[in-house]
């Protein structure tokens, strides 16, 4: 594989002899880099800070294999899944966001928003209320609660294809009557199972195991590679339906196969963290802040996510310990400051 430089912009990656070739735009690779560079830095900080204090060159000594016993239960066992996990699922998280803000080519088409978060805490109470609650119970039933509603509103907007602003509103909708649901289950449910749903529904990284990380990176790593592999037709669908067509485009299926995916990113996120909002909503912008790229970049917005949730679950766990907060609280202060601005944007625009 080599680097050649195309333009002043672009370098050009060629591999198999120059049969492959990839073009990447400069100030991407390098706002990419620096989003990872902070979310290193933060999940470091993740691994430091705590109840015991851990110096940073123990941390890098326990990583490498090194490390007394005691130092790498704390680093390994308690802190990492938590630290990786909030890198990942903020991954996944802006993933989604990305997909679905192209697709509807609107700031507003975020799975939080359009309600396939809300399919798969429904998917959810239900594995809690009638399964018992076990984690592989609650992951498959979210994913096929958010894949449902996906579904549905599909179903409900289609005509002709598929309208981003009809999508919103339809997504709105069948957001606010699961939302009417979830609410009439937990009524209905004993004492208990109302309480750790409802604990469980504000969205925490708390009790993230090794174990669910390994899920998420078995589940999460194949979904992120099938959404890069469609990025490009995602990108002419950006460009409008017709011109995609034209480039030959199967616009109706690959639209479906990408909601597919966005879906089971965020449904694995809200399986094993509960809902967390906003996160996939405020990525692609601020990406596309940072890049300046033309269209919807998945790779910039996988990057913004994981800093905004490695950084939003940091200030959960330390901004008033000892006394931790749900994640889910953090980015919801945070997005509903967002989305007020977003909205004031818009209207001003208009």
């Amino acid at each position: 594989m080599t680097l050649h430089p195309a333009t002043r912009r672009r370098i050009v990656v060629r591999a198999l002899g120059d049969r492959l070739s990839l073009p990447i735009d400069k100030r991407l690779l390098l706002a990419c880099l620096a989003l990872l560079f902070l979310g290193a830095a933060v999940m470091v900080a993740a691994l430091v800070s705590g109840q015991m204090h851990v110096p940073a060159i123990e941390v890098l000594n326990v990583l490498t294999g090194g490390g007394e016993r005691r130092m790498r239960m704390v680093v390994l066992d308690w802190r990492m899944p938590r630290a990786a996990g909030a890198a990942i699922l903020g991954a996944l998280l802006g993933l989604g966001g990305a997909v679905f803000q192209s697709i509807t080519r609107n700031p507003l088409g975020s799975p939080d928003i359009v309600g396939f978060d809300a399919g798969a805490y429904t998917g959810a109470i239900l594995a809690i209320t009638f399964a018992g609650g076990s984690w592989i119970a609650l992951a498959g039933s979210a994913i096929a609660g958010g894949l449902a509603t996906a579904f549905v509103v599909y179903l409900l907007t289609w005509h002709k294809g598929i309208q981003g602003f009809q999508l919103i509103v339809v997504g709105i909708g069948v957001s606010a009557m699961l939302t009417s649901a979830n609410h009439w289950i937990l009524l209905k449910s004993s004492l208990s199972t109302a309480m750790a749903a409802s604990t469980w529904g504000m969205g925490s990284l708390a009790k993230i195991s090794g174990q669910q990380l390994s899920l998420v990176l078995w589940l999460g790593i194949p979904v992120i590679v099938l959404a890069l592999m469609l990025a490009r037709p995602l990108k002419l669908m950006e460009m409008g339906d017709s011109r995609a067509k034209a480039l030959g485009v199967p616009v109706e299926a690959a639209r479906l196969a990408l909601m597919a995916i966005a879906i089971v990113a965020t449904a694995l996120v809200t399986a094993i963290a509960g809902p967390i909002p906003f996160v996939a909503l405020a990525s692609p912008p601020i990406a596309h802040a940072i890049t300046r790229t033309a269209g919807t970049s998945l790779a910039a917005s996988m990057a913004t996510g994981a800093l905004l949730l490695s950084a939003a679950d940091y200030v959960a766990q330390h901004s008033f310990a000892p006394t931790q907060l749900p994640v889910g609280v953090v980015t919801l202060c945070i997005g509903g400051t967002y989305f007020l601005w977003l909205i004031i944007k818009e209207a001003r625009r208009a």
